[in-house]
């Protein structure tokens, strides 16, 4: 059972959630406002915030916006009325791990729900059996089952997609991926069309472990293409 708080303002939906993640078998806290919300989400014990995005007082981005900002890893499923597709980027951007528009089937919620949930077991067990454990280049490396980045030996906060995409590059160092295919990979055949989430994704983990991220040496742009992982000691951006 894991316990998952549903922020949302609209009393009929939010008994809805509550009914079928209960059914599911898990523990559910409601909360109608994005302050109160966010209170929550910071102070208590979540496996899962599901989180609408129109909300009296603080609205929903800024809650995702600020909850990432503290916690890195609780995963973050947007509900919205705004079927927009810059709303579905900037939901995603801001560290949303899934984005749903109203009105949606319970049926595709609940395999939404299971899904994350899958993705945070596989994680937790250290990935696929058999798989590589640890990844290392130059002053950077991975340690899959712990889901720790360190640079020169000090430890990297990344989100839980940042980890993602820096994983699949360090799975194939010099191969180009299309951002299409990063989007698959990493976010899920359903987030099509979004590539400027890979984008923005790529320039906060360029941030983080590029000493110059103007002049990236782990994070290859390939012009045309996408991005690829260095695949020599000395190599520099195309």
């Amino acid at each position: 059972m894991k316990k998952i708080l549903v922020i949302e303002d609209d009393l009929d939906i939010a008994r809805l959630l509550r009914i079928h993640l209960e059914d599911l078998g898990h523990e559910v806290d409601h909360a109608a406002t994005g302050d109160t919300g966010l209170d929550m989400a910071l102070n208590g014990s979540y496996s899962l915030v599901v989180l609408d995005i129109m909300l009296p007082g603080i609205d929903g981005f800024d809650v995702c916006k600020r909850i990432r900002s503290q916690n890195q890893h609780l995963p973050i499923l947007v509900l919205s009325a705004r079927d927009d597709e810059v709303d579905k980027i900037v939901g995603l951007e801001l560290g949303a791990d899934a984005y749903m528009t109203k009105p949606f089937s319970v049926r595709e919620f609940a395999a939404r729900v299971k899904a994350l949930f899958r993705r945070i077991d596989v994680d937790r067990e250290g990935g696929v059996a058999g798989a590589q454990e640890e990844y290392s280049f130059r002053d950077l490396s991975l340690d899959v089952a712990s889901r720790r980045a360190t640079l020169s030996g000090e430890a990297l906060e990344l989100t839980g997609r940042e980890f993602d995409l820096l994983l699949m590059f360090m799975q194939h160092p010099g191969r180009a991926f299309s951002r299409q295919e990063l989007l698959e990979s990493v976010w899920g055949y359903d987030y099509s069309g979004y590539s400027h989430t890979v984008n923005s994704h790529i320039n906060r983990l360029r941030n983080k472990i590029e000493k110059d991220p103007s002049d990236p040496h782990y994070i290859q742009t390939v012009w045309g293409i996408g991005y690829r992982f260095a695949d020599k000691p000395n190599g520099a951006a195309t």
